[in-house]
């Protein structure tokens, strides 16, 4: 069959690197995809957003398989956008419907959600610019250090974690009465902080059915020690040490199930990936925040490891039959260090020219913010490139990355050297 893949980052190029590799997959497109992307697929000049000539691009090329691959266009309803279409009904389209996508796109619907199915998860309050006041006064009754996020989508950035109760109160005026993440937080959750480590889980569910992919630990800091401001993240590992068979019990009868049968429930049409932001707080789960597509460099560590056909479980996905396929994962330990534009995630320059790409050995390249420009490869965003590595423990992996690493170089290239320094 004909696959298109929505995207342009490393996410997308990874679907990429697997989906090439399906004997189901014919002709492999990416829109707008990258320079990674464009080695081993058809790259189309479209917008993620742009729905009309999405639906051409996949009339015109007779694709059988959509994969969304970023947020957006799942909270902007592409997936009822083809529904809807009578030329485009029989598609698979992989990603939830847009009731589905507001798990991500709404973090005060996602408390209710997590509230409603008894997911735990940390006490909340919603606020609006009306009700500012309300909010100060809320801040006042929790202890630092003070979370807040900004309701809608705001690109990983939504969220402030600060220890100055004055600052908060400062920095929730700044998001409601001041735009501070434009319509993103026209309302504002403030949660209570939950101390403990951090993990993502990935769930790939058809509506019904569900399939728990490869944990992973991602490392959203710019700075070395998990210190500065957060990005789209820096790096991550694959599988997390230390969620162990015991821990994925809990996640599984906590949290996996009641997601999927709460989707049921409120017959919500969800056939695609969950991403659970969890937090372990002593030997408890509890759930962050719902993403409701794949992560991003958690992709990047989490696909490789998948074994079984790609294409043969998205299919099952569409199709509502995914307790007929076994997921059969490597158990090799998987790491990716994201490489940056200097600057990033503030200003930054692209069109730098990136030497070295094609010379790296026993690790995958997955291209991020890349493209050509008269035949030489250069940067064209924030995050660049990912290096991923494969091995039998994370940190023979990440010595791997890191060699590799040394062998490419752009104008002002960074990247951290302690992704996994607080596992063991």
């Amino acid at each position: 069959m004909n696959i298109l893949i929505l995207g342009s980052g490393g996410r997308e190029h990874t679907f990429a690197h697997m989906i090439a590799q399906s004997e189901h997959c014919d002709s492999l497109f990416v829109a707008p995809g990258n320079a990674g992307t464009e080695m081993i697929a058809t790259n189309l000049p479209v917008s993620v957003n742009d729905f009309q000539s999405i639906k051409a691009a996949v009339l015109e090329n007779n694709i059988s398989m959509v994969v969304v691959g970023p947020e957006d266009p799942l909270v902007n309803g592409i997936t009822d956008f083809f529904k809807e279409d009578t030329s485009l009904k029989d598609v698979m389209i992989i990603g939830p419907s847009k009731r589905g996508a507001l798990l991500e796109g709404s973090k005060e619907q996602a408390k209710e959600f997590m509230m409603a199915h008894d997911i735990p998860t940390a006490a909340y309050a919603s606020f609006t610019q009306k009700s500012l006041a309300a909010g100060k006064r809320f801040l006042e009754t929790l202890k630092p250090p003070y979370v807040l996020k900004a309701d809608g989508l705001a690109a990983g950035k939504g969220v402030l974690i600060l220890d100055s109760l004055a600052e908060a109160k400062n920095e929730l005026e700044n998001m409601l009465s001041h735009r501070k993440f434009g319509d993103a937080s026209s309302t504002v959750v403030i949660e209570e902080f939950l101390d403990g480590i951090e993990l993502s889980v990935f769930v790939l569910t058809d509506g019904k059915n569900y399939k728990i992919l490869p944990t992973a630990k991602d490392y959203k800091r710019i700075g070395e020690g998990d210190s500065g401001l957060n990005t789209g993240g820096m790096g991550a590992v694959s599988p997390v040490p230390f969620a162990n068979e015991a821990f994925m019990q809990k996640i599984k009868a906590r949290i996996v199930e009641p997601t999927v049968k709460g989707l049921q429930k409120e017959a919500i049409d969800y056939r695609g990936f969950v991403f659970i932001g969890l937090i372990k707080v002593g030997d408890d789960p509890y759930v962050i925040e719902y993403n409701v597509r794949m992560g991003d460099p958690e992709t990047e560590v989490v696909l490789p490891r998948i074994k079984t056909d790609l294409v043969s479980l998205l299919r099952a996905t569409f199709n509502q039959e995914l307790d007929t396929v076994t997921l059969d994962i490597d158990a090799r330990a998987a790491t990716t260090v994201m490489v940056v534009s200097g600057g990033y995630p503030e200003n930054y320059e692209k069109g730098k020219v990136i030497e070295g790409a094609g010379s790296i050995k026993d690790s995958i390249v997955f291209h991020a913010g890349t493209t050509r420009k008269n035949g030489e490869l250069v940067t064209n965003g924030g995050r660049v490139i990912a290096v991923t590595s494969l091995d039998n423990d994370f940190r023979t992996a990440l010595k791997k990355s890191y060699q590799n690493i040394e062998k490419l170089s752009f104008d002002r290239m960074y990247y951290r050297t302690d992704i996994g320094f607080d596992l063991s």
